[in-house]
């Protein structure tokens, strides 16, 4: 016992033990493990906003500089990602964001797009994308890239995209 104790227990000493507490505390208090924006990537607990009392966790600087303009768009376009908000809708005003139909970028298809991303025009139909670069990406092949983002499903704005569920924001219909 006294060889358990010396190996194990002894070595802790206060400042390990609130390392431990820190540690645990700042992973446990993560409500979204992957960033709401860059969807496929995990959180980095150093990168985070305070927003309406609650933190949320992002994966890196420019997702931070995103949240920070366009909060709003993004816990409505991925509420499954930000379990922190759930019941606050009505308090957020949700119901004043406007979606658009295309929910991510046809290049980056983890990478959601909003209102202010570049676009460009692509049969008569608006495109946005996550970036300039995206945007080059897809004019060295832009029928090869219409076609994927049509199989991926990330173009709604297409009727012959291929429906694929959660690839597209849910709007309402004009009528």
């Amino acid at each position: 016992m006294k060889a358990i104790f010396k190996k194990f227990i002894a070595p802790i000493t206060p400042a390990t033990f609130g390392l431990f507490l820190v540690a645990s505390t700042a992973s446990a208090s993560a409500d979204n493990k992957m960033c709401p924006i860059m969807i496929e990537d995990e959180v980095d607990i150093e990168e985070f906003v305070e927003f309406s009392g609650k933190k949320v966790y992002l994966c890196c600087e420019k997702c931070v500089d995103m949240w920070e303009k366009r909060a709003k768009y993004f816990i409505k376009s991925s509420p499954e990602l930000l379990p922190q908000f759930k019941g606050m809708e009505k308090e957020l005003e949700l119901d004043k964001v406007e979606l658009l139909p295309q929910k991510f970028c046809p290049i980056y298809k983890g990478h959601i797009i909003t209102p202010d991303s570049p676009t460009i025009e692509v049969k008569g139909k608006k495109v946005y994308f996550w970036n300039k670069t995206a945007i080059r990406r897809w004019n060295r092949n832009s029928g090869g890239s219409l076609k994927k983002a049509l199989a991926a499903g990330v173009l709604p704005q297409f009727a012959e995209n291929k429906k694929v569920a959660g690839k597209a924001n849910p709007v309402k219909k004009a009528k």
